[in-house]
């Protein structure tokens, strides 16, 4: 794993200043794939917080929704996805989890800007938006796969801002939160196949930052790159020549739960920490 702030030091980014000793965020260390707790239950209760991840019906949105439900936080799972999604929910919520089920399509503005209303309505506060819906539909360019580049463009670009721009009148009404972005290491590398996805997660990193840039001391702003993960990515990918490129790819793939201790590690910092960028990939890829 990484810190980085395109290839520059992670900075602070808001000063408001830390909280009284006994709601300081409790500290985790990340080894392995346990996280493990240093202070006690009502701690945790007391800093719990409200965490909407999109596209939480498989992969990294499932693991991350695990792994934030099992730290105590309260987790709004949203998916198009619905029967899985509930499933999720239904085994959390039997774990003694904090979590629920939400269909949502990120592409549609209207029905995210909702979404987002009726949970500030009903649990008081949104703290967290992680933005991980996306799609990889690889493809050589002279392929002309047009519909698939215009579905990349949907999902990974607007379905973000159209989260990012549900979530801001709520953050700065409250005066916290923060914006996790699932963006890819192909945001900082190109390959064969990967020009159409490399742009769309490039957009999602520069709205991401151009985001950390203009918002209030308040708000906090991160980027999450994975590299090659454990996910149903790949298996849509139409294109031949793409899908068995990406065969030996997934071989050195690290699992969901990976990233999930990634985007634990950025909500959990206290306020006047802001994780700017993580780059999170195997060991063994190059």
């Amino acid at each position: 794993m990484v810190l980085t702030r395109r290839q520059g030091a992670v900075l602070p980014g808001s000063l408001r200043p830390s909280p009284p000793v006994g709601h300081r965020r409790r500290l985790v260390a990340m080894t392995g794939n346990t996280a493990h707790n240093v202070t006690t239950s009502a701690t945790k209760t007391a800093t719990s917080k409200v965490v909407l991840v999109t596209g939480a019906s498989s992969g990294i949105g499932e693991g991350i929704s695990r792994r934030l439900a099992a730290e105590g936080h309260r987790v709004i799972l949203t998916a198009r996805r619905t029967e899985r999604l509930e499933r999720i929910a239904d085994e959390l919520s039997r774990e003694g989890h904090a979590a629920e089920a939400r269909a949502l399509d990120v592409t549609d503005r209207d029905a995210f800007a909702a979404l987002i209303a009726d949970v500030v309505a009903t649990h008081g506060s949104l703290d967290v938006l992680v933005g991980n819906a996306g799609v990889m539909l690889l493809s050589r360019m002279d392929a002309l796969l047009v519909d698939e580049w215009d579905r990349m463009f949907d999902v990974n670009v607007r379905g973000l801002y159209n989260g990012i721009a549900g979530v801001l009148p709520h953050f700065r009404t409250q005066g916290s939160g923060h914006v996790v972005t699932i963006a890819s290491i192909g945001a900082h590398e190109v390959v064969g196949t990967s020009a159409i996805y490399s742009a769309t997660k490039y957009a999602a990193w520069a709205l991401t930052e151009g985001l950390r840039q203009e918002s209030a001391p308040y708000i906090r702003v991160t980027t999450i790159s994975p590299g090659v993960v454990e996910t149903e990515l790949a298996d849509h990918i139409t294109d031949p020549q793409a899908a068995d490129l990406m065969v030996d790819y997934r071989a050195a793939a690290i699992s969901p739960d990976a990233i999930a201790r990634a985007v634990n590690f950025a909500i959990e910092q206290p306020v006047d920490v802001d994780v700017n960028e993580i780059i999170v990939r195997p060991t063994r890829q190059r």
